[in-house]
């Protein structure tokens, strides 16, 4: 009797956790942000940037600033309008929201033709170590592949590497500078 009471406790409180897990990953993917690692993308110090419609071309002429979409290169034979680059506040791993709606349509242009593969590429500024950096760009990467991963592409798709500060987009020491050096390249 009490080894059934035992089998059906532990039922019921997979039963549990399977709902609760389900429902959170459900949140996750109707939020305006995704952030699944908030411990990673905790901020060092209390500083806010903003980039400018007049420091926005970053590395690959993607648009910085304003909203995703405008971030977005058009592809050849007019495929869908897929964005190129993310950017990232200072030493944070965090998926900015202006991003999403990019992420989005990217997504649905993976997810249509299970072929097409994709390169996140992580970096970061010239601040900090080479190996927290490396660490960083990484983290980084793999916030943009969660999110990918969350609205349907498959794992076998996406390929995550970090380049940390090895890859400046933008060589300089002021803050513009660094903001476009923080930032994952979508390569196809």
């Amino acid at each position: 009797m009490q080894v059934q009471h035992k089998q059906r406790s532990f039922f019921q409180r997979s039963v549990a956790i399977a709902t609760v897990t389900a429902v959170a990953v459900l949140l996750s993917a109707c939020g305006s942000s995704v952030d699944l690692n908030p411990q990673a993308a905790a901020p060092v110090d209390n500083r806010t940037e903003a980039i400018t419609p007049a420091q926005s071309t970053g590395a690959a002429g993607a648009n910085v600033g304003g909203n995703a979409l405008s971030n977005a290169t058009a592809l050849s034979n007019n495929e869908a309008r897929l964005i190129r680059v993310v950017y990232f506040d200072y030493d944070s791993a965090v998926v900015r929201p202006e991003f999403n709606a990019g992420i989005e349509t990217t997504a649905r242009y993976l997810s249509a033709d299970r072929t097409r593969r994709i390169t996140l590429e992580g970096h970061t500024d010239e601040r900090g170590g080479s190996e927290y950096n490396l660490a960083l760009g990484q983290q980084r990467a793999e916030a943009v592949r969660r999110s990918l991963a969350i609205l349907g592409v498959s794992e076998s798709q996406m390929e995550a590497v970090s380049y940390g500060k090895e890859k400046l987009a933008v060589l300089g020491t002021d803050e513009a500078s660094h903001a476009r050096n923080r930032r994952v390249e979508l390569v196809r």
